[in-house]
Formats: structure tokens, sequence, C-alpha cells
């Protein structure tokens, strides 16, 4: 016998065909869209990514750095651009859909959820790593679990949280700050190595850094959830990301500065290991990482199951995880599931082999971005069609340097993502 709650999201699903409105509240603001954005980015670089792009590049990460802020600009105007005109839960799978055609936005869609599983996988991995090393994989679940539920209790906590988490972690970035410019070892001394296996290496550290950027696509994937999208969301992205860049700059040339690149790429935990030579700053700094990495766990959270809802809504995903919350009005189906896969990933992952393989889908998610929104007409258009080469462009050449291991496995679960729909759609057409 089904429950009254059930009879409600049946009924909210069968509206789902056709023009509708929203079917998810719109809260937020651009203030909130701004934080949840950059409280998906800020965290992820700066206390997880800064250690691989130290060891590609060295000092060079700071030239990798620029490199992925470019293309990330790129993907911000072009994310914007579209949003403007498809204000709808999913991002790019919805861009691609309307703009290119199903088996764009599909992969868009595809790329975007097993990217972000693995980079939701890594920030777990990252919170054990600076708060219990040691013990990164159970306290990573916990984190999961604790986070999912958060989110699903509705947008409008989630973004009250972030507000004080980003907060919080501007806060530690200060200390660090401080801290690594007071060490007694601090010097122009540590910054060598610019040259570190050459332009190759540059690129590949600017891919990795990439996956620190990719946050203001959160701001995107919310667009059923913001209020006046068309106004807040081209607003919110730039914004998000410029900020998020002054703070990334800042932090990664005060640890090269304290302790050089070879410290930082040998290490988990690379800001905590910048700090070692103020004793006082280091359980600061652990803290500060243990809040970001919390902070992307919960803004991610937010965009994958949205995105999963919207795919789903169109049949591309079990059509149950397009359920509606009766209470919440959150894609709750859609957020459980999100974490029963990410705990499971948590369990046999490495952090650093979870990173390259999220920047190599989020970098093919942002390419279909940019060829979607360099197909739309003069009266939709906010900035130049070559932005959105510079970033077609960009993402297919970080994502080509990054790790041989990391493009292999991430073309093959494209590939395998492509093969799924295609063999539907031609037994469907049957």
């Amino acid at each position: 016998m089904a429950r009254p709650d059930d009879e409600h999201v049946r009924v909210n699903e069968a509206d789902a065909g056709g023009p509708q409105p929203s079917r998810l509240a719109r809260r937020l603001g651009v203030f909130d869209a701004v934080v949840l954005g950059m409280g998906s980015m800020i965290g992820a670089g700066i206390f997880a990514a800064l250690g691989p792009a130290a060891a590609a590049a060295g000092s060079g990460l700071l030239i990798g750095l620029a490199v992925a802020a470019i293309v990330a600009y790129a993907n911000a105007t072009s994310s914007a651009q579209l949003a403007a005109v498809y204000p709808q839960a999913g991002g790019t799978y919805v861009y691609g859909r309307e703009t290119l055609g199903p088996l764009w936005g599909y992969l868009a869609g595809w790329g975007f959820v097993v990217g972000k599983t693995a980079s939701l996988s890594a920030m777990a991995l990252t919170v054990g790593a600076y708060a219990f090393p040691g013990y990164e994989r159970p306290i990573g679940i916990a984190a999961v679990v604790v986070m999912a539920a958060v989110n699903y209790r509705g947008v409008e906590k989630t973004a009250n949280l972030t507000r004080a988490i980003v907060a919080a972690v501007l806060i530690a970035l200060a200390i660090v700050v401080v801290a690594t410019l007071a060490g007694p070892d601090t010097g122009l001394d540590n910054i060598d190595g610019l040259t570190r296996g050459g332009i190759g290496g540059i690129l590949e550290a600017a891919g990795l850094l990439f996956f620190a950027f990719a946050g203001y696509a959160r701001i995107a994937t919310l667009g059923e959830e913001v209020t006046d999208p068309t106004r807040t969301i081209p607003r919110a992205i730039p914004l998000a990301l410029g900020i998020t860049l002054v703070v990334y700059g800042t932090v990664a040339v005060s640890s090269l500065l304290a302790v050089g690149p070879d410290v930082l790429a040998g290490s988990n935990a690379p800001l905590a290991a910048a700090a070692e030579g103020i004793s006082w700053a280091v359980p600061l700094v652990r803290i500060g990482g243990t809040i970001a990495a919390l902070g992307v766990l919960l803004s991610l959270l937010a965009g994958v199951s949205r995105t999963t809802f919207a795919m789903a809504r169109n049949h591309e995903l079990p059509s149950w995880l397009g359920a509606v919350h009766p209470v919440h009005r959150t894609p709750y189906r859609a957020e459980i599931a999100a974490a029963v896969v990410i705990v499971a990933v948590v369990s046999v992952v490495d952090l650093r082999g979870a990173i390259g393989f999220s920047s190599f889908a989020v970098l093919t998610y942002y390419a279909i971005a940019n060829a979607s929104a360099f197909t739309q007409p003069d009266s939709e258009r906010r900035w130049p069609r070559w932005l959105q080469v510079v970033g077609l462009v960009g993402c297919a050449v970080l994502a080509l340097a990054l790790p041989l291991v990391s493009v292999i496995s991430g073309a093959a679960v494209l590939a395998v993502g492509a093969a799924v729909w295609l063999i539907r759609h031609r037994s469907g057409s049957r």
C-alpha cells in the first residue's frame, strides 16, 4: 500500500514532461551562490592538489596555476552565458542536450557525475589526511555520511553551513600565509625548479590544479534553486572564481617560499607540511584543512545529486532517482545514492589518483560547455566566441597532459558511458 509521501512524489514526477516551473525551491541570491561556489573551490586545490602539482612541475606550479585559471575563466564565462538561457538543474548536461544534441548532453552529465564522485572521494580522504593522519578512509566515510545528511535537509541549510565554513577556511588560510612567511627557513631560495618537467610538467600541474577551480559549476547546477537566475548566475560565477584565484595564488607563493616544492610534493597534507616551522600554526592548519574539505564535500554533493536528478528526470538514469522530497523539496534519492557510491569509492581509491581521474572527466565536461556556448546565437551571447575556443582547446590540452593512467582510465569510463547510451537508444528506436 502506497504511503502519502509516495503519492506526493508521483504527482510531482508526473509534472516532469514538457515546460514546467521549477520543482525545487528558489532561495539563493548572489551572495549565497558565490559562497556555494567558493565552498566548492577553496580547499580542494590548496589543501589537496598543491602536492601533486608540485611533484609535476616544482615551483613551476605557479605557472600551472595561472594556466588553469585562464582555462577556468573561459569555462566560467561559457557556463554563465549558458546558465542565463537554461537556468535548470543539471548544468552542462542540460546545455549540451539543448545545443549539441542528447548524446553530448549525456556525456557531459556522465562525465560530471563520475568525475565529481572521484572529487568527493579525494575530499573525503583529505578530511582524514588533515584530521587524523593514518585513518583517512574511516574518517572520510564518516564525513560523507554527515555531509549527505545536511544536504538531505535542503539547499538553504547547505548555503548557511557553507557560509560559515568558507569564513573559517579563509581565516585558516590567513594563518597559513602568516605562519609560512614567518617560518625560519622561508626565502626566495626555496622557489626553484621552474622548469622541472618542462612544458609538459607545467601543463600537468595546470590540469591537476584545474581540479581546484571546478567548483564554480556548482552555481550553474543549482539553476533551479537561485532567485532570478538570468541575473544571479552570470554575476556569481566570475566573482567566485576571481576571489578564489587571489586566495590560491597568495597561499601557493607563501608555501613555496616556506618549504619549497619537494616538501609539498611529498605530503598528502601539503599546507600542514608548509607550516611545520611554526609549531603553534600546525594544529590550526590541520583544523582549517579539515573544515575546507568538509565544505567541498557539502557543496559537491549538492551538485552531483542535482545532475543525477536532472538525468533521471530525462530517463537517462533510473527514474526513481528523480524523486523530490515532499517536505524538504530536495532530490533526496539522488542524494542518498551519491553518498552510497562515494563511500564505496573512498574505501579503495588513492588520493592522487582520484584527483587525476576527476580532472580528466571534469575537463571533458567543460569542453562540452565551451562547444555548447560557441553555438549560441548573438542574441544569447555575453562573451566573444574566441573565448570559448580558448576554453575548448585549453580543456583538451590540459586533459591530455594529465598522468597517463588518469587519461586512460578517464577515457575508458567515458567510452563505457557513451556505449551504454548508444545501445539503449538504438534498442529504443527499434
